[in-house]
């Protein structure tokens, strides 16, 4: 397989790229992850990482293959994007502890003037979460770059983490197999 260009600096994504060995370089360029808000969430998702891909695509050859995705955590119709602050983290958590919501991520591959694009939603359920376990976490680990304010592969997944359905790798970031299958279908 030829390297493709990842849309993102995402380092779960580039982990989970690498886990797959998928090669590829990361070129990313700056865009707005504003969005309609007449979109459903999965929309949401694949809006922006279609912004994204387009950013970077309109720099490249025609043949090269870019990967491009957003993820974004739904609790009930709310979106919950990255916390501003310590605070909003916490409340985020507390918004999540003992429910169940959603990770969806939205992928984009374009090629030239084609492109591909699907979004996989993963059910997951915290169990009750203490303040202090909450407080815990954002003070150790710092989750202001996640989407929902949490990683499942750090502490609070393994003890907060009560159930998964889905795709676990999605809520890392990426759902890698169907990309991966996705790209053997679409490269020669």
């Amino acid at each position: 397989m030829k390297p493709i260009i990842l849309a993102s600096q995402s380092p779960r994504r580039k982990q989970l790229l690498e886990w797959a060995e998928i090669p590829f370089k990361v070129q990313v360029q700056e865009t707005d992850e504003s969005y309609p808000a007449e979109l459903q969430p999965a929309e949401v998702a694949v809006h922006i990482a279609r912004n994204k891909a387009l950013a970077v695509a309109s720099s490249l050859n025609e043949d090269q293959v870019v990967l491009a995705a957003d993820t974004i955590v739904v609790l009930g119709n709310r979106i919950i994007g990255k916390p501003k602050d310590t605070e909003d983290a916490v409340a985020i958590l507390s918004d999540l502890s003992g429910n169940q919501h959603q990770v969806i991520t939205g992928v984009v591959v374009r090629r030239g003037g084609e492109e591909w694009s699907f979004s996989d939603t993963t059910d997951v359920v915290f169990h009750e979460l203490s303040p202090a376990e909450i407080r815990f976490y954002v003070d150790n680990y710092k989750p202001f770059d996640k989407a929902g304010a949490y990683a499942i592969q750090e502490w609070i997944g393994v003890v907060g983490i009560k159930s998964v359905k889905g795709d676990f790798y999605n809520v890392m970031g990426l759902p890698v197999s169907r990309v991966s299958r996705l790209l053997r279908e679409i490269q020669p």
